[in-house]
């Protein structure tokens, strides 16, 4: 194996990782305010914050995986990055300013003892959550599907140009899972009425999942796909149909598991389908980009590898072990009452 094709396969191990970590923490975001309905406001504000508190030591970690993939990119493929992010410019940006309000609306949340207030920053992390989730899915979709790329490597599509209905497909399949896998979750680390309820929401989204998820996937691999890529498509498709199952029967862990495996799937199905390529020409085959001519130096990639070996192992340990320190069920009647700062009319 080339040091050009070990860093395609470690760039698409980073994005599985935070599709999967991340994807969770948007399925919380998105149904906050569904699993913070309650007739008593300040019984609804416990349950925000207990479905809120379900990602709360780990989220920003979550994230670390997405900095560490746009690093990896732009060291190991500068050409792929310089192409993707100029082509891209207006998607990725409405991503990182809706990530950007969404950490404010985490972290600011609690510190004014507002419902109004509350009310706003329950909003950011709505549109924080909903904003990526479904144009991670429309990039993703546009690079498999490839966009129109000239003979100096720039993307000459513009943005409605990635609104296709495959694109848009991939939006929304984006969109199901994560709410799914942030359902599932939510049921795994609650207790009481809000573990009942996300039991309730999971079993509802678990059949859309399937139908959208199934047929994006099947799209992908019909006119993407390779021989062997049949096998994602069956792997994602058994997976989301046993979270049918498991979600019928209360089985959160293990609707977890599966949930996360039809993720990496789908993830990996994309990236199967890209490779050779990391971003081809919908033009002109002869302008597509490869891991070969948007690699860095041997050198560059010899010295990175090295990098990786040490530092990988410790941050996979820490954030293994936030997890296991976090493992204990929350439920809303252990949320306090709020302490944060009190505005004066």
């Amino acid at each position: 194996m080339s040091l050009p094709e070990f860093w395609f396969f470690v760039i698409a191990f980073f994005f599985v990782g935070y599709f999967v970590l991340e994807g969770f923490d948007f399925g919380v975001g998105m149904l906050m305010p569904i699993l913070g309905r309650h007739p008593d406001a300040a019984t609804g504000e416990k349950r925000r914050r207990a479905v809120l508190n379900t990602i709360g030591p780990v989220w920003d970690g979550n994230e670390v995986w997405l900095i560490t993939a746009g690093g990896a990119l732009f060291a190991a493929f500068p050409e792929w990055y310089a192409t993707l992010f100029s082509g891209f410019y207006l998607p990725l940006l409405l991503i990182l300013v809706a990530l950007i309000l969404r950490i404010c609306a985490i972290e600011w949340r609690g510190k004014i003892d507002d419902p109004v207030w509350r009310r706003r920053c329950d909003i950011g992390i709505g549109i924080g959550s909903w904003v990526p989730a479904v144009l991670w899915g429309v990039a993703f979709a546009n690079i498999v599907r490839g966009v129109a790329i000239d003979e100096n490597k720039k993307v000459t599509a513009g943005f409605f140009d990635l609104l296709n209905p495959y694109a848009l497909l991939g939006g929304a399949t984006m969109a199901l899972v994560f709410a799914l896998h942030g359902a599932v979750f939510i049921a795994l680390k609650t207790s009481g009425d809000v573990h009942e309820d996300s039991v309730k929401i999971a079993a509802r989204l678990s059949v859309p999942a399937v139908l959208v998820g199934g047929t994006f996937a099947l799209w992908t691999q019909l006119a993407h796909g390779k021989t062997w890529t049949w096998l994602l498509v069956a792997v994602a498709a058994v997976a989301l149909l046993l979270v049918v199952a498991l979600t019928a029967k209360v089985r959160e862990g293990w609707a977890f598991v599966f949930t996360s495996v039809a993720i990496v799937a789908v993830v990996v199905l994309l990236f199967a389908s890209l490779f050779p390529n990391v971003m081809p020409s919908s033009t002109d085959a002869a302008f597509d980009l490869t891991i070969t001519n948007a690699s860095s130096s041997p050198y560059t990639l010899k010295v990175m590898t090295w990098a990786a070996a040490f530092a990988a192992p410790v941050v996979l340990g820490y954030q293994a072990w936030t997890y296991w320190v976090f493992r204990q069920r929350i439920s809303s009647a252990q949320i306090p009452d709020s302490i944060g700062l009190t505005v004066k009319s």
